[in-house]
């Protein structure tokens, strides 16, 4: 059995912005499906503590107002997170991230920075990560167009309502990872072991070829430094005293 017809879990945040080391989550949902099991799905909204910009607001619809009016305390709500993405991963269940160096990182960094046990620190090594926008860009790189999460369900006919809304795009994610591996060979015949080491070589090379893409683009080679290949999320490091 391929491990796209087993139980996937998949997992995004919205968050206060793009900045994983600085920003907050603001609503995230961890939603199970496929296996011939019933779809689950526990969904969050946390008080980031922070204001919350407007840009940010007009992409996921939720205000710093109602953040704090209806929002969870955050540091309740990381814990839940970690917790409820380890028990997945404790029983073998892959998850699904679109793009996971950003989910994963910020995830990372709110625990670190409530006091809460980070989710590496508890699962180490079982962590088994699918990522559709890496397995996507290494099975067929030359198609052109954006990548996104939206154009990823319209090339792959797949409908996505309410997107960027944090349960409306966990669920959307494993359905394109399913349907990556319904097109592409490769993918469905990787035991899971193996794709999560494989996609962390693509995420290095495709790190690798962007920075270099940027180094040579003209008022963007600044840029190029602040290329990450960690994958699926970015080690922390240490601040020295």
């Amino acid at each position: 059995m391929s491990w796209h017809t087993s139980r996937m879990v998949g997992f995004d945040i919205e968050s206060s912005g793009l900045d994983v080391e600085a920003d907050r989550i603001v609503t995230a949902c961890v939603v199970g499906c496929g296996g011939g099991e019933p779809v689950t799905s526990t969904t969050w909204l946390a008080d980031p503590g922070i204001t919350i910009p407007d840009e940010a607001a007009a992409v996921h619809g939720i205000t710093t107002e109602q953040a704090r009016a209806e929002g969870r305390p955050a540091a309740d709500v990381v814990e839940e997170i970690v917790h409820a993405i380890a028990e997945a991963v404790d029983a073998g269940t892959p998850i699904v991230v679109m793009n996971a160096p950003y989910d994963l990182t910020l995830l990372d960094r709110e625990a670190r920075r409530y006091g809460i046990t980070p989710l590496t620190d508890i699962v180490g090594d079982e962590l088994r990560v699918i990522d559709p926008r890496v397995m996507d860009k290494a099975v067929d790189p030359y198609r052109k167009g954006r990548r996104t999460l939206t154009d990823l369900c319209s090339y792959y006919g797949l409908r996505l309502d309410a997107a960027h809304t944090a349960d409306a795009d966990a669920l959307a994610a494993c359905r394109v990872a399913w349907s990556l591996a319904e097109k592409w060979p490769q993918l469905r015949g990787t035991a899971l072991d193996q794709l999560h080491t494989v996609q962390q070589q693509w995420a290095q090379q495709q790190a690798t070829s962007y920075a270099a893409y940027l180094a040579r683009t003209p008022g963007r080679e600044h840029e190029a430094a602040s290329v990450r290949t960690g994958w699926p999320f970015v080690p922390h490091q240490r601040r020295s005293a």
